[in-house]
């Protein structure tokens, strides 16, 4: 990767008064003081600044966070950054019970915080403290631990001391940067860099989805990619990986230095120092050095070293798999075994020493083995391609196994990690130096070590082998076209899956839709569920392989977990976490099930469906409209938790924009937006109609579709909007509900439910606002007319319909082809 020219640009001229409306120095935001724009926060120590900014060239305000001390004023956290402020009338203000809000002149809604922690707070405030961390918390608990939101777990383009990246595996909550679009613009740009944890823990530069730079392992000292990354005056720096959580972090050494870590929007990570000599930002630490850090450059079992010329090679043992290309310098095809694998006949291992260790998503681990053990596992486990120490502390220890491709090899002259690659007997004898032949004696440990090769085989296979060409919708979770992809998660063997569900037996079966039947099973002591793809679903495969694409990038607390899946022969099953309180529409739409949930179960169901598609419209790495949300499709679990499912039809906006047509309308009726039925045109605010369906139907307990009522012929939403009218909303409460301490509750979320429903998406709310408004008592606005409240629409989708599928929760699937 060539070197660009550092560019420490001045992120902001900034537009603050020194009339402060808030008392001098403060650093607190509490029910009583907000902020506008001209005011500001200073942490205790004078260390950090909060308030409202215009970048250069630029005539938006952000509300953010920079460095007090620094003189070129420099952001490192943007609270807004996707939706910025038209004028200077902005406000940022805390709310019961614990969400910080930012609004305009007019009182719309900008941007807000999204924690399920906030409701217990009686007094909340909102702290900046000396790192640069932005809290809430209870006013009267100071102890940080407490905190309920902060800054730091949701990065922008910055990584300061003290703030995490990497993973919470208890809640499955990530922190990763994403780089401002272009210096004068903090909107999230087309970089990100973050923890991956498939396989042995590193951190991936990506460019949209396509891995650009890797860091290699933690080896115990430092990351096996970054020979600049070692101990040094200026900070000290750690990796933690644990059964709670995997993160990297670092602090500075000297409170009188003044460090970043910055992903800027040309997709470098660099670190950098403040010099008072200059008074410019210094460069200290690029992640990416030069050519050979550009990802997989010389292609699979290719070795990249830049003393070379050219700096591609072939491992040894290995020829070019393109001579050609290989020879005008296209190097991605890789290399090729001179000589193939003989697993009867035995093989060997050749030493190569001062490496990056290669890609790890398809790696297998283990903390406790020897090197020695190390070889024998991967000696007898012929899918094993590769082994090497976990931890180069002491001698060495722990073991790391690679199947598949080695990708992103490269060689330095006095820093790296050795690395074994399994070599065929003839092809050792030919290398000499380095290799060797492994002889295996039978002991306990090796059968130990026999027992976990196989489990390895099984857990992991190295790669999704693609079967033709693909075929998804390039808007999709996937890329279209024909590119050779591979899903990010563990590959199930079909005999471990069968003997979890007991050979997918009707005992075990708990449903069935239109991709087929899902079973429960038990794995390793821990439920499953496995949807498993029947055999003649033609649109079924395209959903299974658009699911797996989407939902394996996709965490959080309120979408359901996805463990893997099983590709062998033409067999095609999804393994997710089991939901022992199966889906939603089990119970609302039942008089006797329905009881089961009261009205407390009912608003924290709505909360959690909220919180799970803010997620996905705002928080995740990805811009997601779900197009299928229903009841059916919103999973329980043993506390009665919503885990949002099935993204078999989901697809990604590429932050280019937020609105999408399609000639293939999918969805279920009664939930589609009317934009999206009519004129196949989907967006953010197609997810916010259904979920509006959602919440009225969780409040009646009666269905949207074939809705019916002595009075009138409106559907669910009809009957609503005219109850509201009526001021009769009460009315619409399922019986089974004793609603007499939750009045005001409910008839809020109805009111928020018919704000979501409105006829025109622009109309509609955000769910950023719905969160917000979900938690508070501020007044609604009233809501317009809803779309498709009369249920003569079915015969209007019938006339145009190519296809209609009955599904498993007695809900019509529509799939219409329009003819555009």
């Amino acid at each position: 990767m060539e070197s660009r020219k550092l560019s420490v640009f001045p992120f902001i001229s900034l537009m603050v008064t020194t009339a402060m409306t808030l008392s001098a120095a403060v650093d607190t935001i509490n029910l009583t003081h907000p902020i506008r724009d001209g005011d500001t926060l200073v942490s205790s120590g004078g260390n950090f600044v909060l308030g409202f900014f215009q970048p250069q060239r630029s005539n938006c305000r952000y509300v953010g966070i920079w460095y007090k001390k620094v003189p070129l004023p420099t952001a490192v956290w943007v609270a807004n950054r996707a939706v910025p402020l038209v004028d200077s009338t902005g406000v940022l203000k805390i709310t019961k019970p614990g969400i910080l809000v930012l609004v305009n002149g007019s009182g719309h809604l900008i941007w807000s915080t999204n924690s399920p922690r906030s409701a217990s707070l009686q007094n909340p405030v909102a702290q900046l403290l000396d790192l640069g961390n932005l809290v809430v918390r209870e006013e009267s608990d100071e102890n940080l631990d407490n905190v309920v939101w902060q800054s730091f777990d949701y990065p922008c383009d910055t990584h300061l001391p003290g703030m995490k990246l990497g993973w919470d595996l208890v809640t499955n909550f990530e922190r990763y940067l994403t780089s401002w679009a272009s210096s004068d613009d903090p909107s999230p740009g087309n970089y990100t860099y973050a923890l991956d944890r498939h396989g042995y823990p590193q951190m991936l530069l990506m460019k949209g989805s396509t891995v650009q730079y890797r860091s290699g392992p933690w080896n115990g000292i430092t990351f096996s990619g970054i020979p600049g990354l070692k101990p040094n005056p200026i900070y000290k720096f750690w990796f933690v990986f644990n059964k709670r959580e995997t993160y990297y972090d670092y602090l500075l050494l000297n409170s009188s230095v003044i460090s970043r870590r910055v992903l800027n929007p040309y997709g470098q990570m660099q670190r950098l120092l403040w010099n008072n000599h200059t008074q410019g930002w210094t460069l200290y630490l690029t992640a990416q050095s030069d050519n050979c850090d550009t990802y997989a450059l010389c292609g699979a079992f290719g070795s990249c070293n830049i003393a070379n010329s050219p700096a591609c090679g072939c491992l040894k043992g290995f020829v070019p798999k393109s001579p050609k290309d290989w020879e005008l310098g296209d190097w991605s095809d890789g290399c090729l075994r001179r000589t193939q694998l003989d697993c009867k006949i035995g093989d060997g291992f050749m030493k190569h020493s001062n490496i990056k260790l290669p890609d790890t998503r398809y790696s297998w681990f283990n903390t406790s083995m020897t090197l020695g053990e190390c070889e024998r596992a991967c000696f007898l486990n012929c899918s094993c391609i590769a082994y090497s120490n976990l931890d180069v502390r002491r001698g060495g220890s722990g073991c790391l196994l690679w199947f598949g491709d080695l990708l992103d090899v490269r060689e330095y002259p006095d820093f790296g990690q050795d690395l074994y690659v399994r070599m065929a007997s003839s092809e050792i004898g030919k290398l000499g130096s380095g290799g060797k032949k492994t002889r295996i004696i039978v002991t306990p440990t090796i059968l130990a070590a026999v027992f976990l090769s196989i489990t390895v085989t099984l857990y992991f296979r190295k790669k999704w082998k693609k079967e033709g060409k693909t075929e998804f919708d390039p808007k999709g979770c996937s890329t279209s076209g024909n590119q050779k992809e591979e899903a990010d998660l563990p590959l199930f063997d079909f005999t471990i899956i069968a003997e979890a569900t007991n050979n997918f037996s009707d005992d075990n079966k708990v449903g069935e839709g239109g991709f087929g039947p899902v079973y429960r099973g038990v794995l390793n002591g821990s439920q499953i569920a496995v949807k498993r793809l029947s055999k003649d679903s033609a649109q079924g495969l395209d959903e299974f392989k658009n699911e797996v694409l989407c939902i394996a990038r996709l965490q959080h607390r309120n979408l359901v977990t996805f463990l893997g899946c099983c590709i062998q022969a033409d067999e095609r099953m999804l393994i997710y976490e089991y939901m022992p309180n199966k889906s939603l529409d089990y119970y609302i739409f039942d008089k006797t099930r329905s009881m089961s949930l009261d009205w407390p179960k009912r608003f924290n169901i709505i909360n959690g469906i909220a919180r799970g598609l803010l997620y996905l419209h705002q928080d995740s790495r990805l811009l997601i409209v779900h197009r299928d949300l229903k009841a059916g499709n919103v999973l329980l679990d043993h506390e009665w938790n919503p885990k949002i499912s099935d993204f078999g039809m989901a697809r990604i906006f590429d932050g280019k924009g937020c609105e999408a047509r399609t000639e293939r309308v999918v969805g279920t009726y009664g939930y589609m937006s009317p934009e999206y039925a009519t004129d196949g045109l989907f967006s953010l605010k197609s997810d916010v109609f259904s979920f509006g369906v959602l919440v009225l139907e969780i409040v009646s307990g009666r269905r949207n579709w074939r809705f019916s009522h002595p009075d009138h012929h409106h559907n669910l939403l009809g009957h609503a909007w005219r109850l509201y009218r009526e001021g009769e909303s009460l009315k619409l409460i399922d019986s089974s509900i004793d609603h007499s301490n939750y009045v005001d509750q409910i008839l809020r979320s109805v009111h928020l439910g018919l704000l979501c429903v409105q006829q025109s998406q622009e109309d509609r709310l955000s769910m950023s606002a719905v969160v917000v408004m979900l938690s508070s008592d501020n007044e609604l606005p009233p809501p317009k007319q809803p779309g498709f409240f009369i249920e003569r629409y079915l015969e209007e989708v019938n006339s145009v319909s190519n296809k209609v599928e009955s599904s498993s929760s007695n809900e019509m699937t529509i799939t219409l082809v329009t003819g555009r």
